[in-house]
């Protein structure tokens, strides 16, 4: 069949809005689900631990003594398009000079150790240099990528709390516990600096510090043979809708009355798992942490809880 120039311009332009499509929506539909359910999801296995020559030579013991640390500083690099093995050139030849040292980097393909974390390093200020084991995640520029290089760097961190018997607990939002943000060291020890990582960076792809906890968690369970626990206590999922933020409550010491919790809040298009809700004043809220809790009006449920 012959077609008309004017035929042949449709069609072209048919097909054009088709591939526009195609990129606009497909990507939004892939990532509807988490990060997390990502990772599991499609069985992306973390890579295994490269210990590399560094260059650091100030060897001293943590605050409680040597191979005695308290917790992992989670940090990113800042630094887009830089491989793991790019930051530890830079940082086995510059540290001197720029006075910081971490003991790994992680990116989407390795997980490189440069320094033995039986002792402490500089990179996050005095106090959690003298208790923090290290790590820094490099920045990747496609979901997938992310997905992968945060599994890697959950999984370190997983590894270095079972190697000095530790148990997974998230330090952001408390001030103490075992994983902690270079944000949260910043807010609770300022000797550290005016730094803000992961959360600004994490918040690109829609993911948490919360989130991250629960992948920590999850690869301690499978480095002490407790399974799949997502396969075996299923969640339900909500994605926060307020914009830009939604309030998170907590229940106070009678159960029965709530309260907000000041200078707490869920970011919008975040996604978190929740098994339990809560009425109160005639309003439904989900738990997304042992007491914090977020109104339904705030919002949508892009995963029922089972049985609810």
């Amino acid at each position: 069949m012959i077609l008309s120039n004017k035929m042949k311009l449709a069609i072209a332009n048919v097909v054009a809005w088709a591939a526009l499509l195609v990129v606009f929506v497909c990507p939004q539909s892939a990532q509807a689900q988490t990060i997390n359910e990502y990772i599991q999801q499609n069985n992306i296995q973390p890579k295994q631990i490269q210990r590399v020559n560094g260059t650091f030579n100030r060897f001293f013991g943590y605050n409680n003594g040597v191979g005695r640390p308290e917790g992992v500083v989670i940090h990113e690099t800042a630094t887009p398009g830089a491989t793991a093995w790019n930051e530890v050139t830079y940082f086995n030849r510059e540290w001197p000079n720029i006075q910081s040292y971490v003991h790994a980097f992680v990116d989407a393909n390795n997980i490189l150790q440069i320094h033995n974390t039986d002792y402490g390093v500089w990179g996050a200020g005095p106090w959690a240099n003298s208790r923090m084991v290290q790590i820094e995640l490099c920045q990747e520029n496609t979901w997938d990528a992310f997905a992968r290089s945060v599994n890697n760097q959950a999984y370190f961190t997983a590894v270095m709390l079972k190697k000095y018997g530790l148990t997974p607990s998230l330090a952001d939002g408390k001030g103490y516990g075992t994983i902690w943000s270079h944000y949260a060291i910043n807010q609770y020890h300022p000797s550290a600096g005016g730094h803000v990582d992961p959360i600004t960076y994490f918040n690109k792809w829609g993911y948490t510090m919360w989130q991250f906890y629960q992948l920590v968690q999850y690869h301690y369970n499978q480095l002490n043979g407790g399974g799949n626990n997502d396969a075996n206590n299923p969640y339900g999922v909500i994605t926060i809708s307020s914009n830009p933020v939604a309030a998170i409550y907590a229940r106070n010491d009678d159960g029965s009355s709530m309260h907000q919790v000041i200078g707490r809040f869920l970011p919008i298009n975040s996604a978190w798992r929740t098994a339990q809700t809560f009425t109160y004043e005639g309003q439904t809220l989900y738990q997304v942490s042992t007491n914090e809790w977020v109104k339904a009006a705030d919002c949508v449920v892009t995963k029922p809880i089972p049985n609810k």
